[in-house]
């Protein structure tokens, strides 16, 4: 006998009004509310960008760490992401996670952005269908995807309180269209609003967007949320379409909202919605009446299982971006010197809420020393870092214990031990996602250096500090600026140098400042407290690492390796101090001394090899002195292993751009990403990245969205577009002229016959071929690139007949011109 579908408005008919609005507010930081007496249970949620970190924002539990978003996105494959979707479900149901906060799925309008390594790219189609695909592996496990962030979130600075303005047709032909695209496609669960606002309205209460297009016009059936903390109103943003508000058990809504039905601000029929869409998302995952069974047979974040597929799929985004006499791929026998911090220390992922607790990262060198042994030599590079982190595993050891790690203690404020933590992470998380009966008052961390001579010693977090180091000891306080969720995101750091010897402990002790009405910050200004949702929350850590060397120390260094080599492999790259949430960039150049860096050994290496760790554009000053350059993105766990395999081609890195790289600071059609009077001007309009260098907006970029080289080279011919319909399909013979087997995407473009009409891409397709192979490509583009938003009808139209499709691997290397009508 079958069981009878359970129907979410009879529920909501069972519940008085004090008790659907409970259910509107999350339970804590990652969890939303239960209600036994319909059978609803506690629902789970994840950040999940580039792993499902679980409930803790901080120290949480070992979990796999993927390739970030434009890696992946980088294979242009809607099955790598399907992959990722599925294998990213496994994690969920390894840990009880219902709903996982992801794709990110805002464009990369200008390259200082800083959250870009979470968003898949600047175009909207592929973002869309990536996201689509997406979404579909992770749902088909009953885990519910979370597209973000809707809508027109494309930059940190000031976000919560910044306004995106934005014309009706660019909203609608690019901000909007990833949204739709994955809503049509794949039916994600839920989607949340974020922290900005759109034309003058908070995007957390915006009617037309949430209500008219994405519930209306789209039929859209799942649920819409807050991001952490952006619900600026209760009513207004009830009526305005917001579902669920996060984080809880404390809001904007509860009481308030009650009372505004109460008064006849709000009907009651709109609350009785939300939660209809609640119990539906609930329902989905598994988590209303009968609650689901967690399967036991999960990989691991360490199996060898995860080993083969984040190395498979972070090598297949690798770009070769240039290949000067075939340099690349490296062949074994060859000496190679490594050179540079980023081989030492490759950051796998960015910044804030990105990031997880893996079991392990893989260095560059470990990867390549790993594939080639003593035919390597690894030297270290120029300092990279502003902003001195956390101590990394190995180089401090908890002293107790002696394994690497931080010996953690947490003390209630009557000096009860809440806590005590061995072999823990070097930061901590203290106040958001607690559950001691009391709250922290007072956090000590201890440690070993496992070095001798010169070190950097320091601590991140606000409070008063008692730092010891061996026989010395210092006071201080560290206060934060008032930048919302600095004190989670960008905690204010201390940090000195001092002599250790290997028997030396870190003793480091901080009171935490306890929330008060009004704080005064380094400025002098007061600040309102009780206007802080974040007050008493507070990141926390550890600060020891290698003192610096003069450059010219390293530099010399250096060269004198390269000089000694049959080949130089210098690896450099961003950090998540450029690459993080709640922070923009000021510049696209690479931090430190690094292109100072590439020169010296490129002046003195046979060939010279730049591998660039950075998950979006930077400048390279050095291109015409180098031979080849690999742009690695952020790699993950695994992502040593992944590099190596793609500078000896065990894994072809077949990876195409996913953005376009600016020949220069300030060279692109979209720049500025800080707010003039509390406004961001979309004043590009549709022209942003390619569209705009294309036009003539910007100058001619560095590399092309759709560029990579691959491992072989390819000719096109015999390029013909169907007739007629509303998305015309391209058809064109590509034949691999290389000497080995290798993939090719071939692209399509449409370049419209009015220039008010940006170029665009329409579709692409893929194609693995066998040295001296030829295969005919059918690309078929999409209809949806084929339209125009008119603001005065409000309607779609088809873009004038005429223009011309261009068939390209990016718009820098066109192969066929196809006119149209």
């Amino acid at each position: 006998m079958t069981q009878s579908p359970i129907d979410p408005a009879v529920l909501v008919s069972k519940l008085d009004l004090e008790t659907k609005v409970r259910l509107l507010t999350g339970a804590a930081a990652f969890t939303l509310q239960p209600e036994e007496s319909i059978g609803l249970g506690e629902i789970n949620l994840s950040d999940g960008p580039t792993g499902v970190r679980g409930l803790k924002f901080s120290g949480g539990r070992q979990v796999a760490l993927f390739p970030n978003a434009t890696l992946l996105a980088s294979a242009w494959d809607e099955e790598t992401t399907a992959e990722v979707g599925r294998m990213l479900a496994e994690e969920a149901l390894a840990q009880d996670i219902h709903v996982v906060l992801g794709p990110t799925i805002n464009l990369h309008r200008s390259a200082l952005g800083g959250r870009l390594f979470e968003a898949y790219s600047e175009d909207p189609l592929l973002t869309g269908k990536l996201a689509a695909s997406y979404v579909r592996g992770l749902q088909q496990l009953a885990i519910g995807a979370c597209l973000k962030h809707l809508v027109a979130n494309e930059s940190e600075t000031a976000r919560n309180t910044m306004n995106s303005v934005v014309d009706a047709k660019t909203l609608r032909e690019l901000y909007l269209l990833p949204f739709e695209i994955a809503t049509s496609e794949s039916d994600p669960w839920s989607m949340m609003a974020a922290y900005n606002d759109v034309n003058g309205v908070a995007a957390t209460e915006h009617d037309h967007v949430i209500n008219e297009v994405v519930k209306g016009e789209w039929g859209y059936t799942g649920l819409i949320m807050s991001d952490w903390f952006a619900t600026k109103t209760a009513a207004p943003a009830a009526a305005g379409g917001l579902d669920l508000v996060m984080p809880g058990p404390d809001g904007p809504w509860g009481q308030t909202l009650v009372d505004a039905v109460r008064a006849g601000e709000l009907d009651e029929s709109v609350v009785d919605e939300h939660v209809r869409r609640l119990l539906v998302l609930a329902d989905r995952v598994g988590m209303l009446g009968q609650l689901r069974e967690l399967p036991t047979d999960l990989p691991a974040p360490d199996s060898e299982i995860r080993r083969e597929q984040l190395t498979r799929l972070a090598a297949r985004g690798i770009t070769v971006l240039t290949n000067a006499d075939a340099t690349l791929p490296l062949t074994r026998g060859t000496n190679v010197a490594l050179i540079g911090r980023h081989a030492l220390e490759t950051i796998d992922m960015g910044g804030g809420s990105a990031q997880v607790n893996p079991p392990y990262q893989v260095s560059v060198a470990e990867g390549l020393t790993a594939l080639l042994g003593d035919a390597v030599r690894v030297v270290d590079g120029v300092e990279v870092r502003n902003r001195p982190v956390a101590a990394r595993p190995g180089f401090v050891i908890d002293p107790s214990t002696g394994n690497p790690g931080v010996h953690v203690t947490l003390l209630a404020a009557d000096g009860t031990v809440l806590d005590e933590r061995h072999d823990a992470p070097s930061t901590l998380m203290v106040g958001f996602d607690d559950d001691f009966t009391e709250p922290v008052a007072t956090v000590r961390l201890r440690a070993r250096v496992a070095a001798d001579g010169p070190v950097e010693v320091g601590v991140i977090g606000v409070g008063a500090w008692d730092l010891r180091v061996g026989a010395t000891s210092r006071q201080f306080e560290l206060r934060s600026s008032g930048g919302f969720a600095e004190e989670m995101l960008a905690p204010p750091v201390e940090l000195g140098t001092v002599d250790v010897s290997g028997d030396d402990i870190i003793d480091g002790e901080v009171v935490l400042r306890p929330p008060a009405a009004t704080e005064v910050v380094d400025g002098g200004q007061d600040v309102d407290a009780t206007a802080n949702p974040l007050a008493g929350v507070g990141l926390f850590g550890l600060v020891a690492r290698p003192a610096p060397r003069p450059v010219e120390d390293v530099l010399a260094e250096a060269a004198a390796a390269a000089a000694d080599a049959d080949v130089a492999v210098v690896v450099v790259g961003l950090t998540e101090e450029q690459e993080t949430e709640s922070v923009d960039k000021s510049t696209l150049a690479l931090p430190g001394a690094q292109d100072a860096l590439v020169s010296a050994v490129a002046a003195a290496a046979r060939r010279t090899v730049v591998v660039v760790n950075a998950a979006t554009p930077v400048l390279m000053p050095w291109l015409d002195e180098v031979d080849a350059v690999l742009w690695a993105g952020l790699p993950g766990q695994e992502g040593g292993h992944a590099v190596a395999a793609a500078l000896l081609g065990d894994i072809e890195p077949s990876g195409r751009l996913v953005t376009t790289f600016p020949v220069a600071d300030g060279a692109a059609p979209a720049w500025n990403v800080t707010p003039v009077d509390g406004d961001i001007e979309y004043t590009e309009g549709t022209f942003i990245g390619y569209r705009g260098h294309w036009a003539g907006t910007a100058p001619t970029p560095a590399f092309w969205l759709g560029h990579g080289l691959g491992y072989s080279t390819w000719s096109y011919s015999d390029a013909t577009v169907s007739d007629g319909g509303p998305s015309p399909a391209v058809s064109v013979t590509v034949t691999n002229t290389g000497e080995r087997e290798s993939r090719e995407v071939v692209q399509v473009y449409l370049e419209p016959s009015s220039s008010d009409e940006p170029v665009r891409l329409v579709g692409w397709a893929s194609v693995t071929l066998g040295a001296g192979n030829s295969a005919r490509v059918r690309v078929q583009t999409d209809a949806r690139l084929w339209r125009a938003w008119d603001a005065a009808s409000g309607s779609w139209s088809r873009i004038a007949d005429g223009g011309r499709l261009l068939v390209a691997r990016g718009l820098g290397d066109v192969r066929a011109s196809l006119p149209l009508g």
